[in-house]
């Protein structure tokens, strides 16, 4: 069997099929598998017909096509999939050989996946892919980590299919050791959790608060589209509130407040308690999504759980420009909480994270993609080891430009009972951030008081505790086993 092909690729679902033709589009000559093995000769009679791609009928069929050193890469459902093709692919592969998994893997699955993979002579790179199908097609951002002697084999494949800037800088550049890739990816998309949240609040506020139809609103995010606000979820939502049925009327309106998830969410904010970084903002977007699966809970509670009307009567213009500002605000504080959450990570798992060029990586191509993000570049590339998006002088200033406004978005929210809980948090968290002082010297005496958990004070040296016997029955000695 002549091999001819420069990469495989194994899953032709929507993600699969569309980077195999972008591939195709620069020059690539790309082998294809599918499980249900009719998928590959329906992809090659339908959509890659006309192409150099090349349809394969068994794993073995598809590595016999390949050019050393091969390179073999997954795009199928994260878990006990990924698993079983590796499984599979061991055998029929030789050392240097590359396997690449591109969907969205947990990135703990991923650190163990690369160093069983290494342990078989082999190598391994898990990747997270985002841009959906558009991105797929037309040029995704990639986030590559695993075995870095891997990454010269894939990256004039993986830089020319991905997206571009302005400059002509590639949306993909190697992220870090073992499962750095697929953690980049999880954060990415747990900061879309809360970006698509905020911009919910914000739709809910006018249109609830300011009784706005979907057509004054979709105004309102085009023009927010064109200025410190312009990103690709910006841009979605002005598209799907102009979206009309064939009677003409809005389709936002009747689809139904229930959301969905993948899980990638729920694991950013698992691992932001794993490594003590709170994230609030991403978990209140979770819990938002939650909330909205409880639909008949909701709607049975509101025949009897009364508030205040939600009718805002603030002067239309003025409070639109509020909205903004609250968002805006918001939105920095989500990428901050992320930024946190990779450098903590890092630190834990001895990855040695370029903040800038991830700011780089998600300007193109990907679903958070924003003008927001050549912000973050520059502040990362002014100091690189800055430890809080917040300390940047761009951003610190943009913080007390919006700040009023993004109060009083809260504060009228709260008074007239809609629900706006990741601007709410956010705010909670620039305050906390910024307290010199806060209540936990009454938590920790609380758990002193109840389980002898011990506590420093501020007339001593940090890492010295002390016990006290609260109420004079208990005894001298404290407890040092956990943390609660």
């Amino acid at each position: 069997m002549e091999a001819r092909a420069d990469i495989a690729l194994i899953g032709l679902a929507v993600m699969g099929q569309n980077l195999v033709l972008n591939m195709n589009d620069h020059g690539f000559t790309v082998a294809v598998y599918n499980r249900t093995v009719s998928k590959v000769d329906d992809f090659l009679a339908k959509e890659a017909h006309g192409t150099r791609v090349i349809g394969a009928h068994s794993l073995e069929e598809l590595v016999g096509l390949l050019k050393r050193p091969r390179r073999v890469m997954m795009l199928v459902k994260a878990g006990s999939a990924v698993d079983d093709f590796i499984e599979k692919l061991i055998p029929l592969l030789e050392p240097g050989d590359i396997i690449i998994d591109g969907g969205n893997s947990l990135f703990t699955d991923t650190i163990r996946r690369a160093k069983y993979v290494k342990s078989k002579g082999l190598l391994y790179i898990g990747t997270g892919v985002s841009g959906g199908e558009e991105g797929a097609r037309r040029g995704p951002s990639i986030m590559p980590g695993g075995s870095m002697a891997a990454w010269p084999s894939v990256k004039p494949i993986f830089q020319a299919v991905s997206a571009k800037v302005e400059d002509g800088a590639p949306c993909c550049d190697w992220v870090g050791a073992d499962g750095a890739g697929h953690f980049v990816k999880m954060v990415h998309n747990g900061i879309e959790y809360g970006d698509m949240q905020l911009i919910c609040e914000a739709y809910h506020l006018m249109s609830a608060g300011l009784g706005m139809n979907p057509d004054e609103i979709h105004e309102v995010f085009a023009e927010w589209n064109k200025g410190e606000l312009d990103s690709y979820l910006v841009e979605i939502t002005r598209d799907i509130l102009a979206y009309k049925e064939e009677d003409g009327t809005p389709l936002v309106d009747k689809i139904l407040d229930v959301a969905g998830q993948k899980g990638t969410g729920k694991w950013t904010v698992n691992t932001s308690l794993d490594v003590g970084m709170p994230v609030s903002l991403i978990a209140e977007a979770v819990f938002a999504r939650c909330v909205s699966a409880l639909k008949e809970e909701r709607v049975s509670a509101a025949r009897k759980l009364k508030g205040p009307s939600p009718k805002i009567v603030n002067e239309r213009k003025k409070f639109v420009s509020e909205i903004h500002s609250a968002l805006y605000a918001s939105k920095i504080i989500s990428y901050a909480q992320g930024y946190m959450l990779m450098r903590e990570a890092a630190a834990e798992h001895k990855w040695k994270l370029n903040y800038g060029d991830i700011a780089l990586m998600w300007r193109g191509g990907c679903i958070i993609r924003s003008a927001f993000l050549g912000k973050i570049k520059e502040a990362f590339d002014r100091k690189p080891k800055l430890k809080c998006l917040l300390l940047d002088d761009f951003f610190r200033k943009a913080i007390k430009e919006h700040q009023k406004a993004w109060r009083n978005v809260i504060a009228v929210a709260v008074r007239k009972g809609i629900p706006v809980p990741a601007f709410s948090t956010a705010l909670a968290f620039y305050d906390s951030y910024r307290a010199t002082r806060l209540p936990i010297n009454l938590l920790q005496a609380q758990r002193d008081y109840f389980g002898a958990h011990t506590y420093e004070r501020i007339d001593r040296e940090r890492g010295q505790f002390f016990h006290t016997n609260w109420t004079g029955r208990g005894g001298d000695t404290a407890s040092t086993t956990y943390n609660a």
